[in-house]
């Protein structure tokens, strides 16, 4: 296998949350025409992809992603306000207390924690204490750079004192898995904390 795993970058929205696009798809049928018409445009319109990117990377505040974004659901026929927008997508998020004991185990263990997210909205992180979930935060609007830009993944493991090569990441997104492999760190890709936990045993020798 070469070099041992021993550090674990992890994903913030869908790991230690529930779900971020069942989240989102919720929040779609609220607005009473295709629920999946936010994910939709996030993903294939490219005004509101530019918002996103440019939201993550800092480059506008939540306020004028809100705006934006607010702006292409109502060209696609669903009125909503601005303000508070990127809460209620994210209203039907929970912290997943599963995935939290995974990584307490984890750095019990020994294994440093990094957090690695892709920033949205305001207050995204509140529900918890960050410091007591990862030894390193790395949040894509406070470097300048979103996931799966390989320099992210660079970052969090230059602040854990690793090489890429002893890094695994979690996430529940393939592509961002595959970002974090242009560089060497090994992927788990994320269902739920259990599967997460056998994956980190079987594949890389990580049991806690």
């Amino acid at each position: 296998m070469g070099q041992d795993r021993t550090a674990v970058l992890v994903d913030f929205g869908g790991v230690i949350t529930s779900s971020v696009l069942q989240a989102f798809t919720d929040f779609g049928a609220s607005l009473g025409g295709d629920p999946r018409l936010p994910l939709e445009l996030l993903r294939r319109d490219q005004p509101s992809r530019a918002l996103l990117s440019d939201h993550e990377c800092g480059r506008i505040d939540a306020e004028g992603f809100e705006r934006g974004f607010a702006e292409r659901l109502r060209v696609h026929g669903a009125v909503v306000e601005a303000e508070g927008l990127t809460a209620r997508m994210q209203a039907g998020m929970s912290i997943d207390r599963d995935t939290l004991a995974l990584l307490g185990d984890l750095r019990a263990a020994g294994h440093p924690v990094a957090l690695v997210s892709n920033s949205f909205g305001t207050g995204t992180y509140d529900a918890i204490d960050l410091a007591t979930v990862a030894d390193v935060v790395v949040i894509s609007a406070e470097v300048g750079i979103r996931k799966p830009s390989r320099r992210i993944y660079a970052i969090a493991c230059e602040r854990l004192g690793v090489d890429p090569e002893e890094a695994v990441m979690i996430d529940d997104l393939q592509q961002n898995l595959d970002g974090a492999a242009r560089i060497g760190i090994g992927g788990v890709l994320h269902t739920s904390a259990a599967d997460t936990r056998r994956q980190l045993a079987e594949r890389f020798g990580i049991s806690v």
